[in-house]
């Protein structure tokens, strides 16, 4: 038998079922854990490369120590694990809608992800990121209107492909200065996507951000024996 499943955690929420598994891909030789929404994957820890890249790129324009830091969505982890291995990030703030999700990191069910919930620098917002940049009430609950050095997202499959309606207005210009009230002078927001570059979203960001740039994330596919890619737009005050 080439594959096991195993349901490591599952839970109704208001956007359909949330189901953590793992399976044995015995022809990779791996342990591979995958997040599904009802039927739909939303992420597989056979491809991380983008999702790290979305924390490597997204600091790296930023200059000093200290930088606070956003992860909206925590997904498997690996964005904010990779955050946290920059030196120069001083705290993190992970803001996920699903408080499961947390709870599969604060259990250490991801052993990839080992050490992301006990780190000091870490800590857990169980909030909707759209909901909190749409009524301005911001991402830290302890400090009302507290500016953050970089805001790193990974939610939705591209700005065209949203798991929820209502996340659609945040791609717009309107959106993202609501977003970039959040951010420091100079301050940093990149965005995972699993859609090549997007013209209209560059030019939306264009149009609040002094700098916007869409890398373009190349990584192997092990399922189809070729090469796929996702997109990580950067874009500074």
């Amino acid at each position: 038998m080439g594959v096991r499943f195993e349901e490591l955690a599952w839970r109704e929420t208001p956007i359909g079922l949330i189901s953590l598994r793992r399976r044995r891909d015995a022809s990779l030789g791996v342990q591979v854990y995958e997040v599904k929404l009802d039927d739909e994957y939303l992420m597989s820890s056979l491809f991380p490369v983008a999702e790290i890249e979305l924390a490597r790129l997204g600091l790296a324009p930023l200059a000093g120590q200290g930088l606070d830091v956003v992860v909206g969505g925590l997904g498997l982890g690996y964005t904010a694990r990779t955050a946290l291995e920059d030196d120069r990030v001083g705290s993190l703030l992970v803001v996920e809608a699903i408080e499961d999700v947390i709870d599969w990191h604060r259990r250490e069910l991801l052993p990839f992800a080992a050490g992301l919930a006990a780190d000091p620098r870490t800590r857990f917002v169980r909030a909707d990121f759209f909901a909190a940049v749409a009524d301005g009430t911001g991402f830290d609950p302890q400090a009302p209107g507290r500016r953050f050095h970089a805001v790193l997202l990974d939610v939705d499959h591209s700005p065209r492909n949203v798991l929820h309606p209502g996340h659609a207005a945040f791609y717009t210009p309107d959106g993202l200065r609501r977003l970039a009230a959040h951010l420091h002078p100079d301050g940093v927001f990149a965005l995972w996507s699993d859609d090549p570059p997007d013209p209209d979203f560059e030019a939306a960001l264009t149009a609040v951000f002094r700098t916007a740039r869409a890398h373009v994330v190349p990584f192997a596919n092990p399922l189809t024996g070729g090469e796929s890619a996702n997109t990580v737009y950067v874009a500074q005050l």
